[in-house]
């Protein structure tokens, strides 16, 4: 008789995100599972983000009370988790260098099989930062959406008083795309937005590894599949 759900073979894998890996010559970007996700919180209360003094983020989470950070980085990578599909994904890397956890990287597709757009975000923990990581793997990141996914666009943005940000983007090739006012806790201020075209990408001196980007990652993505170069 019929059963519901129907049989399949080979079954499909649920999570074709889990296996896929960035390599440059300095680190190993990895999508985050529960246990880098466990280390990524440790790095970030052992070394820190930035002095109590800035806020280089549009969301001041690092305010947060140290004793619930934690939690709340778990659940924003979890709820990303939760809310991909092929119109909306978030590929969350995690990044190490040395063998150890140095940040967070994240690639995020919106209806992406349409405008073949992609967004970035980051950041490193204080003892990783001034070893140009930032621009290493942001490039590896784009590389990876150019030359795999077959982005045309990558966008990013910056608010004042985030020159690392600023200068990471314009060392790869992003131009100028307009400002907007946000609210920044009690202040005002301006988010400045850069855009990057995969002619005008400032390409690294060195060649991107890339494992685990496969058919069932390329169609959960709405990309292209894994034999295409641009």
């Amino acid at each position: 008789m019929d059963v519901l759900p129907a049989p399949i073979d080979p079954v499909p894998d649920p999570w074709p995100m889990s296996g896929l890996t960035l390599r440059t010559p300095r680190l190993e970007l990895r999508v985050e599972d529960d246990a880098s996700v466990r280390e990524l919180i440790a790095a970030v209360h052992e070394s820190g983000i930035h002095p109590s003094s800035e806020m280089p983020f549009r969301v001041p989470w690092t305010r947060a009370d140290p004793r619930h950070l934690g939690r709340g980085i778990a659940q924003y990578v979890w709820s990303n988790r939760a809310k991909a599909s092929p119109d909306w994904w978030t590929l969350q890397f995690v990044v190490r260098a040395e063998g150890r956890v140095v940040g967070l990287q994240d690639v995020v597709g919106d209806r992406f099989g349409v405008r073949r757009e992609v967004a970035t975000g980051s950041y490193l923990v204080r003892r990783a930062q001034g070893r140009g990581y930032g621009t290493e793997m942001r490039a590896a990141v784009l590389a990876f959406a150019f030359d795999h996914l077959g982005a045309l666009a990558a966008r990013s943005e910056y608010v004042e008083g985030n020159p690392r940000s600023a200068a990471v983007s314009a060392r790869l090739g992003y131009r100028d795309d307009g400002t907007a006012t946000i609210d920044h806790g009690d202040a005002r201020v301006t988010e400045y937005r850069v855009l990057l075209t995969r002619e005008a990408f400032v390409r690294p001196g060195w060649e991107l590894r890339v494992a685990g980007y496969t058919d069932d990652l390329a169609g959960f993505l709405a990309a292209d599949p894994p034999d295409w170069r641009p």
